[in-house]
């Protein structure tokens, strides 16, 4: 990404700003979007439904309170979508969003099928990487992308999954679905797609791979040791990088500075930022008679739907990472908790919010890489695409949200540019 502040380079009507030095976030131009995977639909008929429904009143919002003029989308397409869109509907898309102002220029190409079923937990992470139609999949989805962006856009980015998670209790025949080697394999073939795709369409195509708690890569170490091992070529690493995931990073206790810094000193290009926000508990300041409702409370983010891995940090720097949030609350008591500094837990909640309750979030963490990317002396190589991820909207406590999904969305909009200038 290239880093920059204000400055959104969304579409080619986009407003761009202009900033000074002495901002703490400057220079280097930043494509910021929403990603849509928080909508339901796997169809393209459901996928445009949504997009005029949400993101263009969101875009109307933020010509309002920003002065922008396009709003940038981070395109959740799944495979029968892909499949609609290479067999013909390509061209009349492109003019849909043309005509709304929604300018992609990023994929989510993570979840493959339904990701708003009524229990989809471990299935999204199926297809594996070790699997032939992740691949094809990405390749669809990688020259749909080619041909969306706009003459002035060289590059687009999509988000991948970090091979699959081990033994997955939902796969057909668990044996081979988190073959590293074949996964390996089928990645460096993909760098090798990609690399016609840019000599036949001018435009570089980066493929992602996302860190995620509990996966087969769950680390800024796993992600460096498999780029060593299995992507080692420039050629490889033109192509294929990483998706840092705020909340992923946060819920695996690691500080953003630290992890931006191991990216750049290991050759390994951001080829996007999902800004996201986890939950914490931070049980080192909760008074112990706060506690059981501070549990109950936490309750209330248990849901069916999606895995809720949860970081638990000891008071001796010790760490362990719980698979999914409902499972730790049942064997949980009060009494346990003497030994925990904190649980961070993979809820992607509004990046504006500090504070819930007794809880809390990783808000800072989102400032503090924001700072990092920014940063000349870390140097990091990075496309710029920042991509809002809080997917988690329709299954929050009711509390939480404010008036409508779409104006809920804008809010996160204006707080990331109000961020970055």
């Amino acid at each position: 990404m290239t880093c920059s502040r204000t400055a959104v380079h969304f579409l080619r009507h986009v407003s761009t700003l202009n900033i000074n030095d002495s901002d703490p976030l400057r220079h280097r131009d930043r494509q910021i979007g929403y990603c849509t995977n928080v909508h339901a639909g796997i169809d393209l008929t459901s996928i445009r439904a949504n997009l005029q429904e949400y993101a263009v009143p969101v875009q109307q919002q933020l010509s309002q309170t920003h002065g922008l003029n396009a709003l940038g989308v981070g395109l959740w397409i799944p495979d029968q979508a892909s499949r609609e869109l290479a067999a013909g509907q390509l061209d009349a898309f492109r003019g849909f969003l043309d005509s709304n102002r929604l300018q992609p220029f990023t994929i989510n190409g993570f979840p493959f099928a339904n990701f708003h079923g009524d229990h989809v937990k471990q299935r999204v992470y199926l297809p594996t990487w070790a699997e032939p139609e992740r691949l094809e999949y990405t390749q669809r989805l990688a020259t749909i992308l080619s041909r969306l962006l706009h003459e002035d856009q060289p590059l687009g980015s999509i988000s991948t999954l970090p091979i699959g998670w081990p033994d997955n209790p939902f796969a057909d025949d668990r044996s081979g679905h988190d073959d590293v080697a074949i996964a390996g394999a089928q990645l460096r073939e993909l760098a090798a797609f990609l690399k016609r795709l840019e000599d036949q369409t001018g435009k570089r195509i980066v493929v992602a791979i996302e860190p995620e708690p509990g996966c087969v890569i769950d680390t800024v170490g796993d992600l460096i040791g498999f780029f060593d091992e299995h992507l080692p070529d420039p050629t490889h690493r033109r192509y294929l990088t990483v998706c840092h995931d705020i909340c992923h990073s946060a819920v695996m206790n690691e500080p953003q500075r630290s992890v931006v810094t191991a990216y750049a000193d290991a050759g390994i290009t951001i080829g996007k930022v999902q800004v996201s926000s986890a939950i914490v508990a931070d049980w080192a300041s909760i008074a112990a008679a706060e506690i059981p409702a501070t549990l109950e409370q936490l309750g209330a983010f248990a849901e069916d739907r999606y895995l809720h891995q949860t970081g638990q940090v000891g008071r001796d720097g010790s760490f362990q990472l719980a698979d999914d949030l409902p499972a730790l609350l049942e064997q949980t008591r009060a009494g346990d908790l003497d030994k925990i500094l904190r649980w961070v837990i993979h809820f992607h909640v509004p990046i504006f919010l500090e504070r819930v309750g007794q809880l809390t979030t990783s808000r800072d963490a989102v400032i503090e890489c924001l700072q990092a990317l920014d940063d000349d002396t870390i140097n990091v190589d990075f496309t710029g695409h920042l991509e809002v991820e809080t997917y988690a909207w329709t299954v929050l406590p009711e509390a939480m949200r404010r008036r409508g999904l779409a104006e809920d969305i804008a809010s996160e909009m204006q707080w990331l540019l109000d961020q970055l200038g």
